[in-house]
């Protein structure tokens, strides 16, 4: 674990509750790297070793394993993500590091655990281990500062191995971003910030990237599996094309005003696009919410006095659905239709066409946009 004060290691939800804040596996690394070469350099392992994160912080972390031998050692951390719901917490991330051959410089190598960069268009090439460019920088930035301590050459080989990486990588994005064998070894600031979900949003801006360099001119944000399966299929989209956006039709949207593609399709269960269609772009639920007065005047002014009454009163969107279908009220067309205006007006004038498609929670299509409506 790491250690760092409660004051500077916690946050303050709306509610007052107390959250922790955690280090992304970046982080972890550069410590266990660090750790490593000292224990290499001076034969004692630092514990708890302190690293400088690229803003200045200075936590410090615990090893939870070691050995050294004649040309190489080995640190471990155990990852703590704080109270984020982070995939890796808990993950032990190793670095072994080697004496390289003179004038190598310093070489990174994937071991068990850590993927394998396949497709074009994320920010480390194709055949490189799956370490990103600043947790690259810390470690080496790291590694050239001791070196210069000890008047020696930084010529070292960095094996960043995570256990057990290639079944949480599962979990992630990775095999749909062309990462192959594990995890990607992560981090801007080399802090974890509780329910940020920057991971999230990091990847949906690296799977646009990969669709680009592929080649593709067209892309499918969806807010799950359900409603993904039917738009792919309706489209004849591949894999690399569906962007897991979730709740995040901000951050899929805003990238792509900077970034833009031909054409993005947004496809979506009934209230997840009614809050786009409210002007929401984020979508979870702790955080925008259905309006049911907006529903009620969308479902038009000759409405009878009782299904209003029972629209403005009902507990969930799926009821309001339900009730307006059964009035023969076409709800859906009008969240598709307000749900496009959302995502062209934060869009701006970016070159993106937009159609919006949204689902019952079987994948049936209630109601979709075409491209040029």
């Amino acid at each position: 674990m790491a250690y760092m004060t409660e004051k500077n290691r916690q946050e303050t939800t709306e509610s007052g509750t107390r959250l922790r804040r955690g280090w992304t596996t970046g982080a972890c690394a550069t410590a266990a790297t660090k750790a490593a070469l000292t224990a290499l350099l001076t034969g004692r392992f630092p514990d708890p070793v302190t690293i400088t994160l690229p803003r200045g912080q200075t936590p410090s972390f615990a090893l939870a394993r070691e050995q050294l031998g004649s040309n190489e050692a080995m640190a471990a951390i155990v990852k703590d993500a704080g109270d984020d719901p982070d995939v890796t917490h808990g993950a032990t991330i190793i670095a072994t590091v080697r004496k390289g051959p003179g004038g190598s410089g310093i070489m990174f190598r994937a071991g068990e655990g850590v993927g394998m960069i396949t497709l074009p268009g994320l920010p480390v090439e194709p055949g490189q281990p799956a370490i990103n460019p600043v947790p690259r920088r810390m470690m080496t930035e790291t590694v050239e500062g001791l070196c210069a301590e000890h008047g020696v050459r930084p010529d070292y080989e960095i094996e960043i191995s995570v256990p057990g990486g290639e079944a949480l990588a599962e979990k992630t994005w990775n095999p749909r971003l062309g990462i192959k064998g594990g995890l990607s070894i992560l981090g801007t600031t080399g802090i974890v910030n509780p329910f940020s979900c920057s991971a999230w949003i990091h990847s949906i801006h690296r799977g646009i990237d990969v669709a680009r360099a592929a080649g593709l001119d067209h892309v499918l944000g969806s807010t799950g599996s359900t409603s993904e399966k039917t738009a792919q299929e309706l489209y004849g989209l591949p894999d690399i094309a569906c962007l897991d956006m979730g709740d995040f039709a901000g951050g899929l949207l805003k990238y792509l005003r900077q970034h833009p593609l031909p054409r993005l399709t947004i496809a979506g269960g009934f209230a997840k696009l009614t809050k786009l269609a409210q002007g929401a772009v984020d979508l979870h639920s702790g955080r925008s919410q259905v309006d049911m007065e907006w529903l009620a005047e969308k479902a038009g002014p000759s409405l009878n006095q009782s299904v209003r009454d029972r629209i403005l009163s009902a507990n969930t969107a799926l009821e309001v659905l339900e009730m307006t279908q059964q009035e023969g009220i076409d709800l859906p067309a009008i969240v598709v239709a307000g749900a496009r205006r959302t995502a062209l007006d934060t869009l701006r004038s970016a070159p993106v066409e937009v159609d919006i498609l949204v689902t019952d929670r079987k994948g049936n299509i209630l109601a979709r946009t075409a491209v040029d409506d």
